[in-house]
């Protein structure tokens, strides 16, 4: 069934609890983290995975399952392939949203990026140049909102974040209960942007470090 924005809620990551390292990532269609102690960790938690295998690295995920002080199940996160994902050297750590805070008085919400990157080459025999797909360009998204959420806790919250510049989660849930996770830092740009007829506003950006993480519920 399609959908409309509104009713869609906006959290951002604000406090992460310490790191917990794993040893070991399986290649599994929901790939399966050895871990020495799963303190702290609960089925349903997000998290934020520093990973040797980059295509991992910097995602953030659900938690399916823990089995306590032996391995976490990461939800929809396939590793199958060996190609993108080689055996044995996965091993990293994972840090825990303990809080999330609210963005409220969000107007619109943008992306841009996420396409392919194309590669040019064309043969000297030939009078026709060909493309190639060579990953993807980073996903970013940029978040408007009304200047007068200056005194709420998301708006400071993205300040803080602004200024340390440390990788966050953004979290969007839509009236549906569908969810995204970008994984990324935040700028906040705090200059106010007036325009007659419409409301004062000020832009955060978050520029992501990996793919975008979606669930149906």
């Amino acid at each position: 069934m399609a959908q409309v924005p509104t009713g869609t809620t906006i959290f951002v990551a604000s406090v992460f609890a310490s790191a917990l390292s794993f040893s070991a990532a399986s290649n599994a269609s929901e790939c399966v983290l050895t871990m020495a102690s799963t303190t702290g960790l609960s089925n349903g938690d997000f998290v934020e995975v520093t990973s040797g295998w980059g295509r991992l690295n910097q995602r953030a995920v659900r938690i399916k399952s823990v089995v306590a002080n032996t391995s976490i199940t990461l939800e929809g996160m396939d590793t199958t392939s060996t190609t993108f994902f080689p055996t044995g050297s996965g091993a990293g750590s994972v840090r825990k949203v303990s809080t999330w805070q609210q963005v409220t008085m969000v107007t619109t919400v943008s992306s841009n990026g996420g396409d392919p990157i194309n590669v040019d080459y064309k043969y000297l025999e030939s009078d026709v140049r060909y493309k190639m797909n060579d990953g993807f360009n980073g996903t970013d998204y940029t978040l408007t909102i009304d200047a007068d959420a200056i005194s709420t806790a998301g708006y400071t919250a993205l300040k803080n974040l602004t200024d340390v510049q440390t990788n966050t989660i953004l979290r969007v849930v839509t009236r549906s209960g569908q969810i995204q996770l970008i994984p990324g830092t935040v700028a906040l740009n705090e200059s106010v942007q007036m325009s007659d007829g419409q409301i004062n506003t000020v832009t955060a950006s978050i520029t992501g470090n990996n793919r975008t993480t979606r669930y149906a519920s």
